[in-house]
Parts: structure tokens; sequence; C-alpha cells
């Protein structure tokens, strides 16, 4: 028998005791664990239970080779150290804006950028931050939630795009800051659940300006002012606020767009659900050619494509499979193995992935 800790919990351990909390039974001596009897003692905040020395293998077997791959993701002991970390961050971004925006506190970026790089540090290269992005879809949209998640992004698509570690902190740091304007416009406006009026729309244009504004007299590097600023312009000047088009628009601001995109897209806001990263491709690829710096554009989605390999998905025809090949001439169209058949996306047109499972 021996200790084990709520997060290193696993499915095939057998609990080795009976778990009792405030005199109620929780979880029974010899239950053989698995993801909802783990997700009822996180539920019940059970720091460690007993478990005995050796799992049910059986067990353990039969449940992996039934797991999808995001099922196998969220039970490993990399995404149980991720979160911890991005919970931890998410505080720590919240109190950091919070004193720059509204107490007038100084802004330290190394300080405010320690907690992002402290969670790219807990990943291995085993899996990717979009692995665990992708599981994390449970927070709020607040800014700072968003915020943290494009830096993360804007941390790997640095390196992507071969950025020197400097380039690659600047990157970051802008990618952090790109909304704190946001911080600056009411909740009401934020968080309202249903289609914004047109002064309620161009009061959240105005996040750009609030946001390079409150950076402006900062000691920071330019590229983050600017990146505040620029992040909604577009290369063919469609953006705002001032319309310009690609050569005067900052390069960080250019990739920052991009990640700013796909995150929101991605995640759940008060209004909609979360779109498929297919839906996110297939969206650039017709658009955004144009809109966004092709050299970035196209960096991102060859990179991105290749971190959704292995996951498991659902097409539009009720159809489940594993993504096997990404076909580079359509990168929404990627090949699918369904049971013993390989469904070639960019051939069989009528059929599309509807959700990653």
């Amino acid at each position: 028998m021996r200790r084990v800790n709520l997060n290193d919990l696993r499915p095939g351990m057998i609990i080795a005791k009976d778990v009792i909390q405030d005199g109620k039974l929780i979880v029974s001596k010899g239950v053989i664990l698995s993801g909802e009897s783990i997700e009822k003692l996180k539920k019940y905040v059970i720091l460690s239970v007993d478990v005995e020395d050796e799992p049910s293998k059986a067990f353990t077997e039969s449940v992996q080779e039934d797991l999808s791959y995001a099922e196998r993701v969220k039970n490993s002991p990399e995404y149980a150290r991720f979160k911890d970390k991005f919970d931890d961050a998410v505080e720590e971004i919240q109190n950091s804006m919070n004193d720059v925006v509204q107490k007038n506190k100084p802004l330290d970026v190394d300080v405010m950028l320690k907690p992002v790089l402290e969670t790219m540090e807990s990943l291995e290269s085993r899996i990717s931050v979009f692995d665990m992005m992708q599981n994390m879809r449970d927070y709020d949209d607040a800014t700072y939630v968003h915020c943290l998640n494009v830096a993360l992004i804007c941390n790997i698509f640095s390196r992507w795009l071969g950025y020197t570690n400097e380039e690659t902190r600047i990157a970051t740091a802008c990618g952090l800051l790109h909304d704190i304007g946001k911080m600056a416009i009411g909740k009401d406006i934020i968080q309202k659940p249903a289609k914004l009026t047109n002064n309620e729309y161009e009061a959240i244009k105005q996040h750009t300006v609030a946001g390079y504004n409150l950076l402006k007299d900062y000691p920071i590097d330019l590229h983050i002012k600017n990146t505040a600023l620029f992040h909604h312009e577009r290369c063919d000047g469609s953006g705002y606020p001032y319309g310009i088009k690609g050569p005067y628009i900052d390069k960080y601001a250019k990739m920052v767009a991009i990640a700013d995109v796909y995150d929101a897209m991605t995640a759940s806001r008060v209004y909609r659900e979360a779109m498929c990263p297919f839906k996110v491709i297939s969206i650039f690829e017709e658009e955004g050619l144009q809109k966004y710096d092709v050299g970035y554009l196209m960096t991102f989605l060859d990179h991105i494509e290749n971190t959704y390999l292995q996951n498991r998905v659902r097409l539009n025809n009720g159809k489940e499979g594993e993504i096997v090949f990404i076909n580079k001439g359509h990168l929404d169209k990627p090949t699918v193995k369904c049971g013993m058949d390989f469904i070639d996306l960019s051939i069989q047109k009528e059929l599309y992935i509807e959700a990653i499972i």
C-alpha cells in the first residue's frame, strides 16, 4: 500500500482504504479507479489516497485502449503539471494586470512573463501546448486567460519562425499584453452574451488605443506597445483602428493577430460554442491570405496541423477516427483512419471534421 497525491492518480489504481470525508464515504476500498472516480475525488478536494502497490493491469490496459487521444492527454502526469502551472499563471496575471490598470503600479515585463515561462517549462516534448490547451477550455473568457493563451501560442509560434531567444521573449510579452486595453472596457460589454450594438462594438474596438495608452509611457520594448495598438490591423487594410496595410504593421502584431484569432475562435465564449480547430484552419485558408502576412500564416498553419496528428475526431457523417496524415494542399482536410478505412477528406469533399473528441 502507498499514499498517492491526487494529481498522480491514474485509471486502474486500486483504492486500499475507504476514502471518507466528514463522515461521508466518497470511494470504497477495492474500487478500481476510473476517470470518473478520479474526478469525484477532485470534486471533494481529496488531496491524497491510499492505493494498492500494484494497479489492475487488465483494467488499465483496457482503459488505455478505449481512451481517445484527448483522454490520454488529460490522464498524463504532464497534463496535471501543466494545469497546475496554468491555474497559478492565470491568477498571477490577473493580479499583475489589475495592479497596472486599476492601481497604476509599475509594469515589470519580466515579472509578468515569469508565470508564462514557468508554464511553458512544465511541458515535455511528448505533448504539445496545443494538446494541453485543447483540453483546457473550461475557463471563462476573461481577458487574462485569453492573454495567457495567446502568450503561450506566440512563444511556440516564434520558435517555428526561427526567432532568437530574445525575439521569442518579446513575442511572448506581446501576446501577453496585446489585450490589456480590454480591461479599460466595461465588463457589461466585454462579457455581453447577446449581439453587441453598433455603439458597443465601437467601444470594444477602442481597446487597441486604450492598450497603447496604458503602455506608452512605460520603458518597455516598442514592439509590445505597437502590438497592443495594431493587432487588429489586417494586411489588406480591413482592420482597425487605422485601417493601415501590411508594410506598416509591426511584425510582432502580425504574429499576434494570428494567435489571437486562433485562440479566440477555438475557445468558448458567452455568446457561442468553441469552433473546431479544423473549421478555424479552413477559415484561415479561405480568407487569411489577404488579411494576414502570408509567411507567418502558412508557417502557423503548417505547424498547427501537425500538432493534431493522432487526435481522434468525429466527422460530419457521425464516423469517428484518428488523424493519420496531413494533406499539405488542403490543411483542413487530413486523412482520417476510421476502423479499417482511410478517408481522405481532400477527396471526399462532402465530409469534414466536426469535432476533436
